[in-house]
């Protein structure tokens, strides 16, 4: 299995070293996995509950105080399934997999698809805050969501960009995936690239990709599938390259995307000041 993982583009990390080790673990344990499908979804996993990521536990906060997860996943033999709206879910990656591989849709959304997730077993009353999140959201100090002045506030203090993704291949199948809290102060119920198939992750074919960065950029664009569109001509290195090249050059966002073929060639590119990543090869 051949394994890449990432932890997200935007700025510098604060414990980098840290957060190397957490890649390295987390793609490390998806390598032994039998299927690239089953391998995303255990690379994503621990990064969804590691708050140095901003995926579940300890990610952003929309604009109501409530941390809403999201993430999706496909594979090259069409298997896909996002969810959007997740409220006290940490691994929504394992929820968008309950959508692709139980239900007849690629994408459900809100209290509905906290049901379906918690149907299948997955914990769905987990306090995604810490400590720091939520003094982070209390400082802000936002005005009530029914005061005219919130959708200004919004509009001030909306930002970031990291997410988390994997993507892997045995050789013959081919899978990816991502996750993600959103960024920063979105208007409560904000839904941005990542449950987007084509935006945040796509698969077919000719190889996989998984984006992070600033997901109504992203969403425009549609990151992901031109980064594998791109592997009829480049390989994955020139391919997530000429990708962020013209993602920059039509919308000015930040971004990164992450890219593998069928023979586990990688390619990684981002535009802003930092992004991790890993890689595993087992058998």
């Amino acid at each position: 299995m051949y394994v890449a993982v990432h932890g997200g583009a935007g700025s510098p990390p604060d414990e980098p070293v840290d957060r190397q080790r957490a890649l390295a673990a987390a793609v490390a344990r998806a390598a032994r996995a039998e299927a690239p499908l089953s391998a995303v979804c255990a690379a994503v996993r621990p990064l969804e509950r590691d708050p140095a990521f901003n995926a579940g536990v300890g990610g952003a906060v929309q604009s109501d105080g409530v941390v809403r997860t999201e993430a999706s996943l496909m594979a090259d033999d069409e298997t896909a399934g996002a969810v959007a709206g997740l409220t006290g879910v940490a691994h929504p990656v394992e929820a968008a997999a309950v959508v692709a591989r139980e239900t007849p849709h690629l994408l459900v959304a809100g209290e509905p698809a906290v049901d379906l997730a918690a149907a299948h077993g997955i914990d769905t009353e987990v306090d995604l805050l810490t400590g720091a999140t939520r003094s982070r959201y209390e400082a802000a100090d936002p005005p009530p969501l029914d005061d005219d002045a919130h959708l200004d506030w919004v509009r001030d203090h909306f930002g970031g960009t990291d997410t988390v993704g994997a993507v892997a291949t045995d050789g013959d199948r081919l899978a990816a995936a991502t996750s993600t809290a959103g960024r920063w102060f979105a208007l409560a119920g904000r839904v941005g690239d990542v449950p987007q198939l084509g935006a945040g992750c796509f698969a077919d074919d000719r190889g996989g990709a998984s984006a992070t960065g600033e997901g109504e950029a992203i969403a425009r664009f549609g990151l992901a599938r031109r980064a594998v569109e791109l592997l009829d001509t480049f390989s994955p290195r020139e391919a997530a390259n000429e990708a962020i090249a013209e993602f920059d050059a039509e919308t000015g966002g930040r971004a990164g995307v992450l890219v593998l073929d069928h023979e586990g060639r990688v390619g990684r590119e981002h535009n802003t000041a930092a992004m991790q990543t890993a890689r595993e090869r087992r058998g």
